[in-house]
């Protein structure tokens, strides 16, 4: 390789976790764990104390470094909850995960400034994965400097219910970009360091949006933070396969390399063992 990309994969990101230093030269896999009972693909699966824990420990069995909760539904027409049903809900989970990932960062996946100072102050957890980058509650980045956790940032036009009309870009990677600076300018006054960028692939995005936006993931990495590619079993994977989610598990491997090879540095996945086999055998690629 020579030019940029031997200068796109020679950055070098980090992130503190809590006087953690976590170096994303090499890209880490973040598992999902959705305990809703209407995600899209695995929306059920994870509604008491048995599956949590099995879900849990294969995910650390299968060498995940980062597992991301999420207690909120965010697909297209998902019903809503209250903070309170929220919080209950991570309140029942996040100690047994804890209890059995104690080496393994844990991400709480919520736009919610009050949801995200609960999970902070009562289990430490390492990582706020924020879907509206701050967009739906203005409360959310005051609260993250003042604790000084990392902050995933994602861009989505307007909110889970409607996001899917709000797909007139002029210029889809260009207005994103300009999205991602105005943010990060706001995080950074509100005394924000460490920040993830994930462009939000489906998040109001048509399928040929999200491939153009996959096609330029490597001008994400211009702010000098972190990218996060979350392409896992989604409708940009398994509509042009005419398949399901369920049949989307190839689709996700083949899309992630290309994320990886375009500068991703954290892949956010359904399926751990596969994406740690995607990592390997790309990191055996780019070594040659």
């Amino acid at each position: 390789m020579n030019g940029f990309k031997d200068t796109l994969f020679s950055q070098k990101h980090t992130i503190n976790c809590k006087g953690r230093i976590v170096d994303f030269n090499s890209p880490r896999v973040m598992g999902i764990m959705n305990c809703t009972p209407d995600s899209f693909y695995d929306g059920g699966q994870l509604e008491d104390k048995d599956s949590i824990v099995r879900k849990t420990e294969q995910m650390v069995a299968e060498g995940t470094d980062i597992i991301d909760i999420g207690a909120y539904s965010s697909r297209p027409g998902a019903k809503d909850i209250t903070i309170k049903e929220e919080i209950n809900r991570l309140a029942c989970i996040l100690p047994e995960i804890k209890k059995r990932s104690d080496k393994v960062i844990i991400s709480v996946d919520t736009f919610r400034s009050e949801v995200a100072g609960f999970v902070i102050r009562e289990f430490g957890v390492d990582i706020i994965n924020d879907i509206s980058a701050g967009m739906l509650d203005m409360e959310m980045f005051e609260l993250i400097g003042e604790y000084s956790v990392p902050y995933i940032m994602m861009h989505m036009p307007g909110n889970p219910a409607i996001m899917q009309n709000y797909t007139n870009y002029k210029d889809i990677t260009r207005d994103i970009l300009s999205f991602f600076a105005q943010r990060i300018d706001k995080a950074k006054k509100a005394g924000i360091d460490d920040i993830i960028i994930d462009p939000g692939f489906g998040f109001g995005k048509t399928i040929d949006q999200n491939f153009k936006l996959l096609k330029d993931l490597h001008l994400f990495t211009v702010f000098g933070y972190p990218v996060l590619a979350g392409m896992s079993r989604k409708s940009m994977i398994y509509k042009p396969l005419d398949t399901d989610p369920q049949g989307a598990l190839n689709g996700t491997s083949i899309l992630n390399t290309i994320a990886l090879n375009n500068g991703a540095r954290i892949l956010r996945v359904h399926d751990v063992k596969a994406a740690k086999e995607t990592v390997q055998l790309f990191s055996l690629y780019t070594g040659a």
